[in-house]
Formats: C-alpha cells, sequence, structure tokens
C-alpha cells in the first residue's frame, strides 16, 4: 500500500501579522528579546556554548541539519525577521510567539520563544507555513 502523503495544515497562530500591524507596545517589546537556540535543535555545537554541546531530539526539527549555523548568524537572521516583521500575530507574555527568516541560500526558519529568549529551526519543505514565509520575506525584503 503506498504511503500518503502527510497533510499538514496551517495553524492560526503560525501565521505572520500583515504590515503596519504591529502595536508600538509590541515593538517596544521586541527591542528586549533575544536569540540564545536550544540545544534540542542541534546536530552540531557549533559556538553557542551549550552544556552538554548538543543533544538532539527525535521530534525537534534541526536548524543545522543541512549547514552549521553560527550564533552570530542565527542572531542576524532572528534580528532581520524582527526588522522587517516577520512575527506571528499570536502573542505569549505580550511579545510574538514566533519569528521567521529566510537566509542567502533561500531556507526559511523559525524561532519559538515564551518570554524574551527565543530558539529556532529550519521549517521542513512540507510545513504548511514553509512556502508563505518564504513568500513574504521575498516580497518585504524588495523594499531593503
Amino acid at each position: 500500500m503506498p504511503r500518503r502523503k502527510r497533510q499538514v495544515i496551517q495553524r492560526p497562530n503560525r501565521r505572520i501579522a500583515p504590515v503596519g500591524t504591529i502595536s508600538d507596545e509590541i515593538r517596544s517589546n521586541l527591542e528586549r528579546v533575544r536569540y540564545v537556540g536550544s540545544p534540542h535543535h542541534k546536530s552540531r555545537p557549533a559556538d553557542y556554548g551549550f552544556d552538554p554541546p548538543v543533544s538532539p531530539r527525535g521530534s525537534k526539527s534541526l536548524c543545522d541539519d543541512i549547514r552549521p549555523i553560527t550564533l552570530r548568524e542565527a542572531v542576524k537572521l532572528f534580528r532581520a525577521g524582527i526588522r522587517l516583521g516577520m512575527v506571528s500575530k499570536s502573542l505569549k507574555n505580550g511579545l510574538p510567539a514566533f519569528v521567521w527568516a529566510v537566509d542567502d541560500a533561500g531556507e526559511a526558519y523559525e524561532a519559538i520563544g515564551d518570554g524574551p529568549n527565543y530558539h529556532g529551526y529550519r521549517l521542513k519543505y512540507d510545513a504548511a507555513n514553509h512556502a508563505a514565509v518564504i513568500s513574504e520575506w521575498n516580497e518585504r525584503s524588495r523594499g531593503l
């Protein structure tokens, strides 16, 4: 019996906030967030300083499954996502639950936070919001 393709449904909390809809309060709150990473989303320790260095979990997507991602690059992508307003409409503790970015190779990443600290992972090609993140990133980046 042939395997059925996994059906993915975009969850409402993973929708990108439309341009111009992020309040001044949320923008102010975004100034205090930081990308810290997680050893659960790494197969290579790079320069994150985790102890133990990596602890990938089978149920977690990896940010570095294609290539190593340094902390500096991850922070740069995270900040670019915030600058372009690539944040979720849904909030946790007054902050967007998700931030998205796309690297120079066209790989999409999703960062999740539950306070001022965020960690991220590469979006799989079959993720429900993968195409939307790439498309929106390209559209918003065009104006820079």
